[in-house]
């Protein structure tokens, strides 16, 4: 334990997440879908996109639980952490440029697998320094810094990064320059990672318990049997589909939308499900309040991920943009969105404790959609952030007040576990909706596949009916 405490150890130790921040916000909703759709093409780029989603995000979810424990047993010089976030650093700065190169010297098919399997190293990389950096709080902060420090981190994972991209890398993507973005995306991760350097971590002399490998076989059995939930969620859905083109126009777009909303269902609910069986086994059956709360958590973020990753293409086709022109309004959307969770998270704490955890995540619900709504008929630009705005409060609260639920709903003694188990829904959620979606923007535009995830903000709020909040008075 670290316990002279400076000034900079807050920013040494939380400054890593703003590169992690900046990374996922120039990848996800600017290059990726700029070169997916440059490869291609038009009527196959949501799909394409959510293919990769799906695979890169089911990657993430074990590298970062597989380089969290190998870090915990860390014995080298350097400390358990900072090797990790060294060479994932380095390595990352590679596959960057890696990038730059397929997207300046390669076309079609090729160009987009070759883009797939960067991006899955990508992930490799990123999330080796990730999983480790997460330990340095536990590791190096007291327990009474502990929340100051977190509220050091939200800063350089929220506002800080969304500010920079919005207003620095997203002019030179919309500009067209990508080699520039990815440029001084690098500049950004060797510099944070470099800061991070000056972490002082006394190094263990031997590991702190002995490797056991039945985490990792249970995480893999579980990624393995959540993609074949949502590979099948995602073929029923495109069958059912390709049933509707010979209808009207309106008829069409309301059986689409209706068939992709049971199909995100049926993946939320039975991903969730079959995940919590493989990893808690008997466990999950005791009380089905645990398996709820992640349904809910995962049927809310499947709409507030997702809206993000695709943002691009719908502002594309909402407000006829080109290519790269849509990157700017792009990035300022999620500017909005990321300053307004901000804004909402502390109060929304307040407001929990005032009104209860069942009636504020039900609120965020509510207001999530509404905000969908204006973003979907938005005619222009302001109403579009006005919109975000609105999606962000929501996300501030529901980040809040369901993370309080789920502390009261989890065994005290195996919190850490069951917590843990809520990355399902983090990962989970870009690569349900991203892979069922993508064909639904292809088809029916993305106008549709934006209000399909604004209906899901209600139907995660239906999951609250069988969860027992035991700090209520009726419970």
């Amino acid at each position: 334990m670290q316990k002279i405490i400076r000034w900079y150890d807050y920013i040494t130790i939380n400054i890593y997440y703003f590169a992690l921040t900046a990374r996922s916000q120039v990848l996800t909703p600017l290059v990726v879908p700029l070169l997916v759709q440059q490869f291609v093409g038009e009527e196959t780029k949501g799909t394409s996109y959510g293919n990769l989603r799906l695979y890169s995000l089911m990657i993430a979810l074990l590298v970062q639980a597989l380089m969290g424990m190998l870090s915990d047993r860390s014995t080298s010089k350097w400390g358990r952490r900072r090797p990790f976030i060294f060479v994932g650093a380095i390595l990352e700065s590679f596959v960057f440029i890696a990038i730059g190169i397929i997207a300046s010297r390669m076309d079609g098919m090729a160009g987009y697998w070759a883009l797939f399997a960067a991006i899955i190293v990508s992930m490799i990389t990123s999330n080796t320094a990730h999983g480790a950096a997460q330990g340095l709080i536990p590791d190096l902060v007291p327990e009474n810094l502990r929340g100051r420090f977190s509220g050091v981190k939200a800063f350089f994972e929220l506002p800080a990064p969304l500010i920079f991209v919005s207003f620095v890398i997203s002019k030179m993507i919309s500009a067209g320059n990508i080699w520039a973005a990815l440029i001084t995306l690098i500049v950004v991760l060797l510099l944070c990672m470099l800061l991070t350097m000056f972490v002082k971590e006394t190094p263990q002399q031997k590991a702190p318990y002995p490797m056991d490998w039945k985490p990792l076989v249970r995480l893999l059995a579980m990624t393995a049997a959540f993609t074949v939930i949502i590979l099948g969620s995602g073929q029923l859905v495109k069958y059912l589909i390709s049933l509707t083109s010979g209808m009207s126009e309106a008829a069409g777009n309301i059986l689409t939308g209706l068939i992709a909303l049971i199909g995100m269902a049926i993946a939320v609910g039975l991903g969730t499900w079959a995940s919590l069986a493989i990893s808690l086994g008997g466990e999950a059956k005791k009380d089905s309040s645990f398996t709820w709360w992640v349904i809910n958590r995962l049927a809310f973020l499947v709409g507030a991920t997702n809206l993000a990753g695709f943002v691009l293409y719908f502002i594309q086709e909402k407000f006829n943009y080109v290519g790269e022109q849509a990157a700017v309004p792009a990035s300022m959307l999620t500017m909005f969105v990321g300053v307004a969770i901000l804004i909402s998270s502390l109060p929304a704490g307040w407001l929990t404790d005032k009104f209860g955890k069942k009636p504020m995540i039900a609120f965020s619900g509510f207001l999530a959609t509404i905000g969908t709504i204006l973003v979907t008929t938005s005619n222009g630009i302001p109403m579009l952030y006005v919109g975000g705005l609105l999606i962000g409060l929501a996300m501030g609260v529901f980040y809040a007040a369901n993370w309080a639920l789920g502390t009261d709903i989890v065994p005290k003694e195996q919190a850490g576990r069951y917590l843990g188990l809520s990355n399902v829904a983090g990962a989970g959620a870009g690569a349900i909706g991203a892979y069922i979606g993508g064909p639904i923007g292809d088809g029916r535009g993305y106008v549709l596949l934006m209000t399909v995830y604004g209906i899901l903000f209600l139907i995660s709020n239906l999951a609250l009916l069988w969860i027992k909040d035991p700090s209520s008075k009726k419970a």
